[in-house]
């Protein structure tokens, strides 16, 4: 073999064994602790009733344990239509392709090309030149390697699978919260369905109660106050049931929003609400760690950050890089092709930074300074998680027994109203009486239904809370 044809065989296998023996600066990620001291269990859990066996684990489906339909259909158009979960897709897509980018940096770069060139010297010119016409034909190849002795590359990597995981979580986390938020609309929608007709039997009520007292007025046993009181608050009650519809339209419109329609297309017809409030298993506050999807990501972004600093630190080193090239050069393109036509050249280069005035100290202090910063934005991120489902706990908890006990109010005012309307018939209370028992009656059943209403809420906010059956192992793997 040629002698430099065995040089550059000697010289790529001697760069290929040092960068196999190569170290990686930088500190190695270890995940810091969440908290100071990880609580063993949740404060508020006291006296909540225990989950059925079937219920220890939350599905991805959640939604499903609340058994309605026209729900389990929006809620799969969500994750399909929702436009801000698209931008997270799209986000994860593009966090995907900047670890194959730098993944690429593993490789050499190989290149090739052609070039024809003719050129012809001025006539005017003195000596053997002058006029003369040339052509050069050309067919290189080139190949460039930078040999990773410091791991910058591999460090490159690491924070770009990191990132990618990180978005990875981020989009559960959109998707989790545009779900849970359509949810909650779809279930105050439900809650001025049953408002509405609440209020609608109440004007029939009171439709009645007008009559009645019109009847009375014409036999001269009412005052005609008895009728005016009577009137006011039949209208009074049809206003607050107008008012309604206005409301239901908004939340028909941010339901349309979440998943993807325009308002003017989307419409959900009435329906009586059917809900029961599940009980949804709290587990223990370490699972937070891997059932909340900002969570994770919030810890991917703090193993980013730390791959920063390696290679932040790599910049202290000498770049190490090998460059070939060979090809075909003749002036004449019959005799490209041709065994004397060829050249090449091979060889290591080695670079170093000997002054930056301080550029690469500063950017390892950066590197740093971003790392502490994602740390503490881990640990209120995992505070925040504990608040959050302590919240939720304590909210259906307290409201389970506001409910209870509005109940009761409801009950009693219910009767009152009856006992009410029966002096009233019989002449010993006046009209007013009649007006007091029946608004308070409203009232309370209105009263009841928010609570409903709330503790729907607190439900699916306890489940976001927990990570609505999302883990970290639904996150791309590390390799």
């Amino acid at each position: 073999m040629h002698y430099w044809g065995k040089k550059l065989i000697r010289t790529v296998v001697a760069a290929s064994a040092l960068g196999l023996t190569a170290c990686t600066v930088g500190p190695d990620y270890v995940r810091p602790a969440a908290v100071v001291n990880m609580p063993s269990s949740f404060k508020e859990m006291a006296g909540w009733k225990v989950a059925q066996p079937q219920d220890e684990v939350l599905s991805t489906r959640w939604w499903e344990i609340y058994g309605d339909p026209q729900l389990n259909a929006l809620e799969t158009q969500v994750a399909i239509d929702n436009q801000n979960i698209k931008a997270y897709e799209a986000s994860f897509r593009q966090a995907q392709a900047l670890v194959q980018s730098a993944r690429a940096g593993y490789f050499p770069t190989v290149a090739v090309g052609a070039s024809a060139t003719g050129t012809r010297t001025s006539a005017n010119l003195n000596g053997s030149n002058a006029g003369k016409e040339t052509s050069d034909f050309q067919l290189p190849f080139s190949l460039a390697w930078e040999a990773d002795i410091w791991g910058r590359i591999r460090r490159n990597v690491e924070a770009g699978r990191a990132a990618a995981q990180a978005s990875a979580a981020d989009l559960a986390a959109a998707r989790l919260s545009a779900q849970s938020e359509l949810a909650v609309d779809y279930f105050q929608l439900r809650l001025l369905d049953a408002q509405k007709r609440l209020l609608d039997d109440t004007v029939a009520c009171y439709q009645k109660s007008l009559e009645m007292t019109q009847n009375r007025y014409t036999s001269g046993i009412a005052a005609r106050s008895d009728v005016l009181q009577a009137e006011t608050q039949l209208k009074s009650t049809q206003a607050q049931a107008i008012d309604l519809l206005a409301q239901r339209s908004k939340m028909e419109h941010a339901i349309a929003l979440l998943i993807g329609k325009p308002a003017s297309e989307f419409s959900v017809a009435p329906k009586p609400l059917a809900f029961q409030v599940p009980v949804s298993p709290a587990g223990l506050p370490s699972e937070l760690l891997e059932h909340r999807p900002d969570i994770a990501s919030a810890e991917r972004k703090m193993a980013a950050a730390n791959a920063q600093i390696g290679i932040a630190e790599a910049a202290y080193y000498p770049t190490i890089r090998l460059s070939a090239s060979t090809g075909l050069d003749a002036s004449n393109i019959l005799d490209v092709m041709s065994w004397p036509a060829r050249f090449w050249s091979v060889g290591p280069a080695m670079s170093e930074t000997l002054f930056d005035g301080g550029l690469r100290k500063a950017q390892s202090r950066q590197a740093v300074a971003a790392y502490d910063q994602t740390v503490a934005s881990y640990r209120q991120t995992v505070l925040t998680a504990f608040q959050e489902v302590e919240d939720n706990l304590a909210a259906l908890r307290v409201l389970a027994e506001e409910a209870d006990a509005q109940d009761s109010a409801v009950t009693a005012a219910r009767q009152t109203v009856n006992v009410i309307e029966n002096q009233y018939q019989s002449g010993t209370v006046a009209y007013l009486n009649v007006i007091s028992s029946q608004t308070t009656v409203l009232a309370n059943e209105r009263t009841a239904l928010n609570i409903l209403g709330n503790r729907l809420t607190a439900s699916v906010l306890l489940i976001k809370a927990l990570g609505g059956g999302w883990n970290t192992a639904d996150m791309p793997p590390e390799g």
